[in-house]
């Protein structure tokens, strides 16, 4: 009797500890380790005004968002972008779709191979430098001439293509006479001119009048240029309102041969050349 009670104790001392041995490691499966609390639902909630989960989306996370502060931040990519711009064309010299401003600029020792005259009216006679253009903006120029004689305007060009040593002895001039901060509000850097791509002119009127002066804005001649040289594969290369993207005052007489399509697409969603590569904003210095 004393065996089978002593027995029966020590049975019961067992089934004892198995349960309380199972309850333990229940309790213990169901704490998460430290590792596991940080970044689940629970923390991120606790700390959804803080800064700190939102500034690490961008590192790893995908999508659109990440995509476009990428490209704001130079990081863009090159060849085709993805509504079919071609960003690779902005940085070819020999591309007549090349971006040329403040901040990126020419090769200094860049000269277009393919300069011509336009057959077309200038406020002067000599066969000189600044007349020539590169030949498929001169073939526009000339085309475009002739479309607005048709409409009653009679243009004549002004400045055309400028040597990368001519931009830099007008530039000084400038700076001279007006001081470096402002002569860079309308006169650019060497190497950094859109002039000396040869896709760019100065144009007035057959009278020249008014010539590279505030005062031709308003005129028959810059109202018929703004509303269809890029019928011609022209832009205003610094219209109003855009100074602080293209980082110069409005210039309707400055036109820039960027072609047919692309100068289309610019005029229909009203934009610049650096809106159009997303290549924004442009600071005050080259």
């Amino acid at each position: 009797m004393n065996f089978r009670k002593k027995s029966l104790s020590v049975i019961l001392v067992c089934l004892m500890a198995i349960v309380v041995m199972a309850g333990c490691g229940k309790e213990d499966s169901a704490k998460p380790s430290n590792s596991y609390v940080i970044g689940t639902n629970a923390d991120q909630s606790n700390n959804s005004e803080g800064k700190g989960a939102h500034e690490e989306e961008p590192k790893g996370g995908s999508g659109q968002s990440s995509g476009q502060d990428a490209e704001h931040n130079g990081d863009q990519p090159s060849g085709e972008s993805s509504n079919g711009v071609d960003k690779a064309a902005a940085a070819d010299p020999d591309s007549i779709a090349v971006l040329i401003n403040k901040e990126l600029a020419l090769p200094e020792d860049y000269e277009p191979s393919d300069l011509v005259y336009p057959d077309v009216r200038f406020t002067f006679k000599e066969k000189i430098e600044k007349r020539m253009m590169r030949s498929e903006a001169a073939k526009a120029l000339e085309e475009m001439f002739a479309g607005a004689e048709e409409d009653g305007i009679y243009l004549a060009g002004v400045s055309a293509y400028r040597s990368h040593s001519t931009q830099r002895s007008l530039f000084n001039r400038y700076v001279d006479r007006d001081g470096e901060e402002k002569a860079k509000t309308y006169s650019a850097v060497p190497g950094h001119s859109e002039h000396e791509t040869g896709l760019a002119i100065d144009v007035s009127g057959s009278d020249g009048k008014c010539a590279v002066e505030d005062c031709f804005g308003g005129t028959k001649e810059a109202e018929w240029l703004a509303q269809h040289s890029a019928e011609y594969g022209f832009i205003i290369r610094y219209p109003e309102g855009k100074e602080s993207i293209t980082g110069y005052k409005y210039e309707p007489w400055h036109l820039r041969y960027v072609g047919k399509e692309i100068a289309a697409d610019i005029f229909a969603r009203g934009i610049t050349l650096e809106e159009y590569y997303d290549a924004v904003p442009v600071s005050g210095t080259p």
